[in-house]
This record gives structure tokens, sequence and C-alpha cells, in this order.
């Protein structure tokens, strides 16, 4: 049985859908005004994780993560940048799209955008106006929060202590139209010369948290059985959600609510302002994607991510210690498949082999892990006994006359496929994956791999003529720049320390 926090509740609790069988997951997508960020990874994988595990469990997931691709922040860019709001949006989506795929995040099956849902957007306001939960004012529409008793039940907040522009998108001419601080925009008023969409309360645009109601209730229903996001979207925005979903349809918004823990770097949130700001593309340019996709993993999701990084006396970042050694951990994972995938024919036979605890306990302990609310570290821990068995494996078919059962092998076989459904770890091609890393890591210490490669072959042909002197020269000298050779029965091959 899956169990999994419910930030309403406060407690762990099994995730029941609805429909038996069928699970409505819901996930506040970005505002595309800018390439996605740590965060944005953490997050995204985080709820990549959950559906998968969902499906590999045996359940139908309909994952819908949304696009906000009207905001005031997306305004503000576009009109710096000389360009229409749209463009900008759309150009920032396909880059997300991009960055999404290469952590090897699945794609939603529905991605709402908020430009193509107005009309739904019109409807639900239209709800809680009838309803007495909303109220026009100068031409800006606003949710009534003293019309809905359970206001701040998620955040479990005192609506009594609550203030304007908790969420930072509030001015002040905006605070003296409202009846009460807490009350929330459901239609901004277009200020002359800023771009506006018609509706039937004048030009302007939608507020910041109806969207994510008419979006999910378009594709979903009335009511979710799971919402996912960030930490810090619990109050004002799911908070929100709530309040208009709810007025609107009389009926629960969502049965389980999960959020994800922030991104820190040195134990300070992460933040533009304070200079320890990440995109994703830059991380990309250091490490390899999958091994910031192991990194967010290796947290509770629930709990802070925090990211240490080495500075010189100039203040410029040089590395980041988690992400290389989130690496070395996706480089051995790599090997370790390399060596399966390239066992002899010869050394595997059809007998009854049993296969290592390791290998053949994996998956349910994979399974076993994410069912207790997602404990991603404890699931690593068991892919690390399970690699460290299938190495073993190897070795034990490689040593001397050695042979291994075609079970056991397909016992490691299925493990990766495992790894893969449910982490989505360990999918790519072994050898590419490893050359990357290798080539990467040599042009950080400034190792030429055209140099390297002639360097073999002339190790080869010293030996070749019994210039066993020369040839350990030219080892030696490789050592030194951090390039280890080798030796095996179809060539030399070659790696950085």
């Amino acid at each position: 049985m899956i169990r999994l926090y419910d930030t309403l509740t406060a407690e762990k609790k099994p995730f029941e859908p609805q429909e038996p069988g069928k699970a409505k997951v819901y996930v506040c997508g970005p505002t595309v005004y800018d390439f996605a960020h740590l965060g944005h990874a953490r997050c995204y994988v985080v709820y990549d994780v959950l559906v998968r595990h969902l499906r590999a469990s045996g359940l139908a997931v309909t994952y819908v993560r949304n696009v906000t691709d009207i905001d005031d922040k997306i305004l503000k860019r576009a009109a710096e940048n000389g360009e229409l709001p749209q463009a900008l949006a759309d150009r920032f989506t396909e880059h997300y799209r991009e960055d999404m795929a290469r952590l090897g995040n699945v794609a939603p099956d529905v991605e709402p955008k908020v430009s193509e849902h107005l009309p739904q957007i019109f409807a639900l306001i239209q709800s809680l106006l009838d309803k007495d939960h909303a109220y026009v004012a100068d031409g800006d529409v606003y949710f009534a929060v003293e019309s809905f008793p359970s206001y701040g039940k998620l955040s479990h907040r005192d609506l009594t202590q609550m203030k304007a522009g908790a969420s930072e998108r509030v001015d002040a001419d905006q605070s003296a139209r409202k009846r009460h601080p807490a009350d929330f925009a459901l239609w901004k008023a277009a200020p002359d010369g800023v771009q506006g969409w018609d509706s039937p309360w004048g030009r302007g645009r939608p507020g910041w948290h109806i969207e994510c109601s008419a979006m999910s209730q378009a594709h979903l229903g009335e009511t979710l059985d799971l919402h996912g996001g960030g930490l810090d979207l619990v109050f004002p925005h799911h908070e929100n959600e709530i309040a208009q979903s709810e007025g609107a349809s009389g009926k629960p918004y969502c049965r389980h609510w999960v959020h994800n823990g922030f991104v820190e770097v040195d134990k300070t949130k992460m933040s533009k302002s304070l200079g320890n700001f990440f995109t994703a593309r830059e991380l990309f340019e250091r490490v390899e994607p999958e091994a910031v996709r192991y990194f967010t993993m290796t947290v509770h999701y629930r709990a802070p991510l925090n990211l240490d990084w080495t500075l010189d006396d100039a203040g410029n970042v040089t590395g980041f210690p988690q992400f290389e050694e989130a690496e070395r951990r996706i480089a051995y994972l790599y090997a370790t498949k390399q060596r399966l995938e390239s066992l002899p024919a010869a050394r595997v036979i059809d007998r009854p082999d049993v296969p290592a605890p390791e290998i053949a306990g994996f998956q349910k302990a994979l399974a076993a892990a994410l069912d207790d609310d997602l404990n991603m570290p404890i699931a690593l821990a068991a892919l690390s006994d399970f690699l460290k068995g299938v190495n073993e494996l190897c070795d034990a078919a490689m040593a001397k006359k050695g042979k291994v059962g075609t079970k056991v092998v397909a016992a490691a076989r299925e493990g990766f496929a495992a790894l893969h459904g449910r982490l989505g770890l360990g999918a790519q091609d072994a050898r590419t994956v490893l050359l990357r890393i290798r080539d990467r890591r040599a042009a950080a210490a400034g190792v030429s791999a055209a140099e390297v490669e002639q360097a073999i072959a002339d190790r080869v042909a010293a030996r070749a003529e019994k210039d066993f002197a020369r040839a350990d020269a030219i080892r030696a000298s490789l050592t030194e720049k951090g390039v280890e050779l080798h030796d095996g029965p179809d060539g030399t091959t070659w790696t950085m320390a």
C-alpha cells in the first residue's frame, strides 16, 4: 500500500483514489519567463518519480501539469526584451520541456496553458460571483475569503492573522479595493498600455490562483486524487485553489496534498538576489543531467535539499561536490550495466542458478521504499546493493572457467528495467553516457581526447617493439594528467580519475 504525507491532515496516510485503479494527479507547472532552475528540477523529478511509481504499482494515472503563460512576470520580461509576451512564453515553454526531457522526466498526459483556458476561467469566476464568494471592484474581481469558513485549513492558519500580499503579487491599489486584506484577485484589470484579454469584467488577465482551479477541473474533474507542488505554494496559492474550487463546486477539491521541500545553497534558500541561483542548463554544462536527477533523490522529498559549492578567492564557483559525487554514482551505474550487457554468450548458460539476495530482492525493496512516502534515499540504498550484486555476478561470469545461469542474468536485467520504471534512472545507452562523462571530465582537466588516443597508440607500438620502459613512461605521463588506462582483451580504453 502506498502511503504519502498529506499536507492537509498533517499525517502520512494511504493514497486512496476515488476510482479504484485510477489516479488523477495535478502538479503546478512553471511560469515561463526564464529558464528552469534547480528548484524546478527538484520539484518535477519528485512528481515524475511519484507518477512512475503509481503506474508501476498498477494504477492508470492521468498526469496533468500546467504551464502559466499569462503572468505579470512574463509581461514585464517581454517589455524589457521588446518582444511579444506570448512569443517569450512559447520560447521558454520549449526550453522548459527540453530541460525536463534531459532530466529524464516523462511528459505529462496533459499540459494545459492559461492562454488556452480563458473560457473555463471566466465560467469559474462567474460561478463564484453567482454564489457570493466573489465581488467586482473597479474592473478587478476578488474572492471574498470570509465567505469560505474553512479558509486556512491547508496551511493551518487563522484568517484573522493573515495579511495581504503574502504572494508578493498584490500592489497597494489592489489592497485598497479589497474588503478583507486576505481577499485575492480572480481577475485583474489591465492598466493602460499593458497587454490584456477581454472578459465579462473588462480587459485584464486572470489572477494567479484561478488558473490552476480552472485547468485542473477542466481535465480531471471537480475532485482531484492528488495535487502536488513546492512547499512555497501551500500558502497562498494552494490555499486559494481550495477556496475557489470548493466555493464553486461545493465538493472536496483534492483528496491528497503533496509538497516538496525547498532547495538551499550552503544552507540558504536559493535566490537570484543572493547570487546562489543556478539554472538547470548551467548545471548540465558541468555535470551529466542524470546526475542532477540522482542528486535530487539523495534526501527525502519533504526535506530541504542543500547544495554545497566550492569557491575560489574571487568568489567564482569552482565546483559542486555533491553533483560530482552523484555523477560518480551514475558512472558506476552505467559501468555496471555495460558489464552486464557485455557478458559473452558462452559465459551465460541455461542452469537453475539462484540470484543473490541483492538482485532477487531489489524490485521488492525499491517498491517498498517508494510505498513509504516516496522514500528515495532508501531506494538509492537498495540500488547500491543491487549494483554490488550485479558486479559480483559479472565477476563470477568472467572468472577463469566462470559461468552464470540465464535466470540470474535475466533477474539482473529486470532489476535495471524496474530501476528505470520507478526512479527514471539507467535507461540510456551505457557506452554513450560513460564516454560523455569521460570527455567532459577530460576537457575540464585540460586533457585532449585525441592526444590520449595517440598516446595509447604509441604505447601499443612501444609494447609491440618490447620497449616496455617507453610504454611505462607513456602510462605514467597519462596518469599524471588524471588519465587511467584499462587494458583488456579488446584493447586499451581510458577513463578520467
